[in-house]
Parts: C-alpha cells; sequence; structure tokens
C-alpha cells in the first residue's frame, strides 16, 4: 500500500492509503456536498486548499468532463474515506496528491472545533509523515496569498455569447465557474470576461449594461483591482456579484468582511428571504463572510444557520449580490432566478454614463 500522510496545524499527523503520489500544503477544509465531486474539485475557489469530503464514497458516477467547471483541478490535495479508482486515475494525471482510507469524520470534527488549518500532505512509496511535516511546516495562511486572483483569473479577454440580443455583460473573473457564463449566455447576454485586474478603460471598452464580479478564493481585500473598479462604477452601472463577488463589493462600498471559523462548503445550506420569509436551499463554498455591508448596501438575505448575509441590495444604486452560488452545480436550482433578476437590472442604458479614467 503506498504510503500517505497528512499533517495537521499542531502537529497532529493522520496516516490514510495513497492514490495519487506527490506532496502539498493548503488550507485544510471539508465540503458536506455528496454528489457534484467534479464540480468541486474543478471550483477555482477551492485555489490553495486541501479538500475533505464528509461523504464517504467519492466516484460513484464516474467522472465526466462535461460537469467540469474549469480546465484544472483546484484544490491542491485531496482527502475521503474512499475514492473510486476513475477519481484517482484523474487527480493523478492532473498531478494532485490524493489519500483516502481515513476517519474523515474525525478531519471534519477537528475543523469543526478548532477551524479551517494549515495542512501539509505527502503521498508516496518513500514518503514519511517527516515529509508531510515539512509541508506544512512551509504552508502559508490563506491571507498571506496576496497575489492568488492571477491564479485563477483567465490572462486574456474572452467573449462568450457572442452576437446575443440581450443584455451585455462584463463579468470581472477573480475564479469564476464556468456555469456563470453559461446561466447568463442562455439567458441571450453576451459576457465578456476580463481578467480580475481589469481597470476602467478595459471595462470602458466594453460599455457593459452590467458590470458581474464573479466567484474566487482566498482573502477578498487581497482583490484591490477589483476592489477599486467597483468604487469607479458605483451609480454608473449596475452591478452585481456572487460569492467572493458580494465581498469585494461590501468591501468597495464602505462595508467590512471577516474570516470565517470553517466556512460553508456544501449543497444544503437554507438560505432565508427576508422580505418573502421564503427559505431556500443553496450551494455554497467560501470561508469568508460578510461582517457589515455598510451604510450603501442592504442585507436581504441571511444563513438560516449563523444569520450571515447571503444577500445584497444597493439602497441608492442598482446593486445586487449573493453569497451563495445561485448557478448550482452541484446543488439544488432554487435560486437561479437570480440571473433573470440581474439581467433585469440592465434597464434604460441612455441614462448613464462611464466613468472616466484617472
Amino acid at each position: 500500500m503506498t504510503a500517505a500522510y497528512v499533517a495537521l496545524e499542531g502537529g497532529h499527523v493522520i496516516e490514510g492509503r495513497g492514490r495519487a503520489p506527490g506532496t502539498a500544503r493548503g488550507e485544510l477544509v471539508f465540503t458536506t456536498a455528496y454528489t457534484g465531486y467534479e464540480e468541486s474539485l474543478t471550483d477555482p475557489s477551492y485555489e490553495e486548499q486541501v479538500l475533505t469530503f464528509s461523504y464517504p464514497l467519492i466516484g460513484n458516477y464516474g467522472v465526466r468532463e462535461e460537469r467540469f467547471e474549469d480546465d484544472r483541478v483546484h484544490p491542491r490535495a485531496v482527502l475521503s474515506r474512499e475514492l473510486t479508482e476513475d477519481v484517482a486515475d484523474w487527480l493523478e494525471s492532473e498531478g494532485v496528491p490524493a489519500m483516502d482510507h481515513l476517519d474523515t469524520r474525525e478531519v471534519v470534527t477537528d475543523i469543526r472545533d478548532e477551524g479551517a488549518m494549515k495542512c501539509g500532505i505527502a503521498v508516496g512509496e518513500d514518503v514519511s509523515e517527516e515529509d508531510a511535516l515539512a509541508e506544512l511546516e512551509a504552508c502559508k495562511e490563506m491571507s498571506e496569498h496576496t497575489e492568488i486572483g492571477a491564479q485563477v483569473s483567465v490572462d486574456e479577454p474572452e467573449v462568450h455569447g457572442a452576437g446575443n440580443d440581450g443584455a451585455t455583460v462584463t463579468l470581472i473573473d477573480c475564479g469564476a465557474k464556468g456555469s456563470i457564463v453559461s446561466s447568463l449566455v442562455e439567458r441571450d447576454a453576451e459576457v465578456h470576461v476580463l481578467p480580475y485586474d481589469a481597470g476602467v478603460e478595459d471595462v470602458a471598452a466594453v460599455d457593459p449594461d452590467v458590470l458581474f464580479i464573479s466567484n474566487g478564493p482566498g482573502d477578498p481585500v487581497n482583490f484591490e483591482p477589483t476592489i477599486e473598479l467597483v468604487e469607479e462604477y458605483v451609480g454608473e452601472a449596475p452591478i452585481a456579484g456572487i460569492c467572493l463577488g458580494q465581498q469585494i463589493v461590501a468591501e468597495a462600498l464602505g462595508g467590512s468582511t471577516e474570516k470565517m471559523a470553517f466556512g460553508h462548503r456544501g449543497v444544503n445550506q437554507p438560505v432565508l428571504d427576508l422580505d418573502s420569509g421564503r427559505v431556500v436551499m443553496t450551494t455554497q463554498n467560501h470561508g469568508y463572510a460578510v461582517a457589515e455591508p455598510g451604510e450603501h448596501l442592504e442585507v436581504t438575505q441571511i444563513n438560516v444557520n449563523d444569520d450571515t448575509p447571503e444577500g445584497l441590495d444597493g439602497i441608492e444604486h442598482d446593486i445586487l449580490t449573493r453569497q451563495y452560488h445561485p448557478e448550482a452545480n452541484p446543488g439544488p436550482e432554487d435560486t437561479l432566478d437570480f440571473f433573470d433578476d440581474v439581467l433585469a437590472m440592465a434597464g434604460d442604458r441612455s441614462q448613464r454614463a462611464v466613468p472616466a479614467d484617472d
């Protein structure tokens, strides 16, 4: 049996069975999702993290590329009670270390008790506990990954749904899931995907009906160019955001964000709409949340479990954000109408000016 070790912050080392060789380090997190492992593993929001699946068997229905959210696996390593050969082979082909035959209930309990933590992993024929501990020693806090946006964003602009007759959307790619783009294109939008550090002049060249800030990994305060872009466009065009996008919008409008103990990751997070009283089930993947929305944003939805903000609306301007993933993939489709609401904000463009480039 191939050796495998994961060293947790504090020095505790867990042994398991190696399924894909290599060494890695990252923030140890867990997801409670029992389906959608292909989408989870290709979600850019897991960049610089080590993903633990709480569901005991991962790989029940194989690996299908059409379900991928990006063109590569993003977690630095993967832990599971049991991985099928299909998933193990896929991870090995991606160069992502993986191990199973460990008590993931214990790992999840540790994370819930101690919070998301740094870890190191070593998998291979000749690895030892010391190799995993060395990876742990070199691991950085998530907030220290100041260039994480560059790791997950497009390098050059892309256009999806070219020639569509609906709204023109500029999507700022902070680590966007592919299904966000497809959800907009399916609604006849022309989507211009720009890098996370795009400037006012880049957005002005598109002249969008809606500025959309995507999901992504890490600490929102490390996305300074995106925060500055939102600051410039407030009141000039409708603004929407998902997950990290909500946090970035809050930071730009005078609010604040905070790191959560272990975050929300799964497909069964209940969200309450404060106006209608309706509760919907949502897909989520985030370790940061809005602490204070500021005076320009109103909290319209909250998480039933911990009251964290799940939806923000602009008080003075057309702004609509959600902390969860309305596009699902994986997860329930209770909130797909968010995209209809965003595109409805496009309105009459003739009354809007484009901010000048300072």
